[in-house]
């Protein structure tokens, strides 16, 4: 009985009786390079066209067999691979600058996709599967504990601010993320500032208190450029620079350094 060879790794199966004094080449091929591909090897493979499906033959080193297919190419553009219509787990590193995506082959050899592919995106690495007609990547939900990473994340996906407010614990207020350029805070409260330039604030003054000593001191002095009102021991102090040049007191009597004038022309 002639050797026939497994669906899925074409493993040589050697027939009933054949092989006498040889069968151990086949055996040692079958454990010591088919198997070991199958479980840990890696092959680099040049991509030279859109559609191109990994070698595959029986008993012999291939491409397919491989636990782990690295993918060069010269098209210049995004292409597609494809694998034997068998159920089969691959490591796909896409070295290159362009999309590829892993299909099966409806018959072995040929380019022709059987199901649905995997798109593999340049530079990445991805975990993917084949039930023989159709490919799946392996996702990483349900992850537990902290997730830690050495080096920037330079790229997370698309998520709101509801999302990311969501995976944090500390966090204070709610809404939207705000960033450093022209953010829009909804009624924040301040608490105490370090400092705070107030140079385009707008709107009314209620329940504001100056500590300025140039314009109030205690909200009880108006400055201006050469005249100040001080109050100070229930009268209003009027000065002109260091100069008290008038006072006047809480029934309204006012006492003046020098004349007063009445009815007068200012």
């Amino acid at each position: 009985m002639a050797s026939t060879y497994s669906p899925s790794l074409r493993i040589e199966l050697i027939g009933a009786g054949e092989q006498a004094g040889t069968w151990n080449t086949t055996t040692n091929s079958n454990l010591g390079t088919i198997i070991e591909s199958a479980i840990a090897g890696y092959v680099s493979v040049s991509v030279t066209s859109a559609n191109q499906a990994f070698t595959a033959l029986d008993g012999a080193p291939d491409q397919a067999r491989n636990a782990v297919i690295a993918l060069t190419t010269t098209t210049g553009a995004n292409f597609n691979v494809y694998a034997p219509p068998q159920e089969k787990t691959y490591i796909i590193y896409n070295t290159t600058a362009f999309t590829a995506t892993i299909y099966n082959s409806t018959v072995l050899g040929n380019t022709t996709a059987a199901g649905t592919g995997i798109a593999i995106p340049a530079g990445k690495k991805i975990l993917v599967f084949s039930d023989g007609t159709n490919f799946y990547s392996v996702d990483i939900f349900n992850l537990t504990g902290a997730v830690t990473s050495v080096g920037n994340v330079t790229s997370l996906g698309s998520f709101t601010s509801a999302q990311l407010l969501g995976a944090l614990t500390d966090e204070t207020g709610t809404g939207s993320a705000v960033f450093a350029t022209s953010p829009t805070l909804v009624t924040p409260a301040l608490g105490t500032p370090s400092s705070l330039v107030g140079t385009n604030i707008t709107g009314t003054a209620a329940g504001l208190t100056a500590g300025n000593a140039t314009t109030a001191a205690a909200a009880t002095t108006l400055a201006t450029t050469n005249f100040s009102i001080v109050e100070s021991g229930g009268k209003l102090c009027f000065k002109y620079g260091v100069t008290n040049i008038a006072w006047m007191d809480s029934s309204g009597d006012l006492i003046a350094l020098t004349v007063i004038t009445a009815f007068g022309t200012p």
